[in-house]
């Protein structure tokens, strides 16, 4: 081997180190998605730093041949969402394309990674340019327009927020967020359909008579997810 190859090859292995090194240094992927996204996507990925949350997400305007994971869909009267790992999706054509979150939806579970943020004493749930508000109304959370955030903390307060008489859940299986996301909004049109009752939509039910049908409502709940391998309460 003459001096000239040596040094060459010293030099290609040096530059492949470095960047290497570089790679290892970049801000992790989020939920699943490597930087870049799954094949088909128009556009890059974007780094969220907002309120230190420091995830990875498909930049809006990106499209894909397929939804990732096993979406929640939406009906809203400007068209069908998907929702799906903290991403929003809307149908173009043959394709989807990544969107805005619809200011107004209540979702069954918040994105699998998320940070919270106290505005004036109450709590925000931040992923994605997008923030969620708890409903014990509605159990679930609200997709709302963004706060002013003058005064932010990211620092929990000495009371917890109102948590509402939602069913919790743990994955027994290792079921993906996606899918516990499907599992829950699931069974929570079973129970609906079971019971004849609904807790997100308003009801005229007297005292007694609401108290005993949430209480069916929580029991098809937890029985419809521990059939689907999930720990529920």
């Amino acid at each position: 081997m003459s001096k000239r190859t040596w040094v060459m090859g010293c030099s290609a292995a040096l530059l492949a180190l470095a960047l290497v090194g570089n790679a290892a240094a970049q801000p992790q992927q989020h939920g699943g998605y490597e930087r870049g996204g799954p094949a088909g996507y128009g556009h890059a990925d974007h780094y969220d730093a907002r309120y230190s949350h420091n995830r990875y997400y498909p930049s809006h305007g990106g499209v894909v041949t397929a939804v990732p994971g096993r979406a929640v869909v939406f009906e809203r009267p400007g068209g069908r969402y998907y929702y799906s790992g903290g991403v929003w999706y809307a149908p173009r054509g043959p394709n989807f394309v990544v969107v805005a979150a619809p200011v107004g939806v209540f979702v069954p579970v918040l994105p699998p990674y998320y940070t919270t943020i106290w505005i004036g004493g109450f709590p925000y749930y931040y992923a994605n340019d997008s923030y969620y508000v708890w409903s014990s109304a509605q159990n679930g959370y609200e997709v709302v327009a963004p706060p002013d955030d003058q005064g932010a903390s990211t620092q929990a307060p000495m009371q917890p927020p109102p948590q509402g008489d939602q069913v919790y859940m743990y994955p027994q299986n290792g079921q993906p967020p996606e899918q516990q996301a499907q599992d829950k909004y699931e069974c929570h049109k079973w129970a609906s359909s079971q019971t004849g009752f609904d807790p997100t939509q308003p009801n005229n039910l007297p005292p007694d008579q609401l108290n005993s049908t949430r209480a069916e409502y929580r029991r098809a709940m937890v029985a419809c997810l521990q059939g689907r391998g999930y720990s529920a309460r």
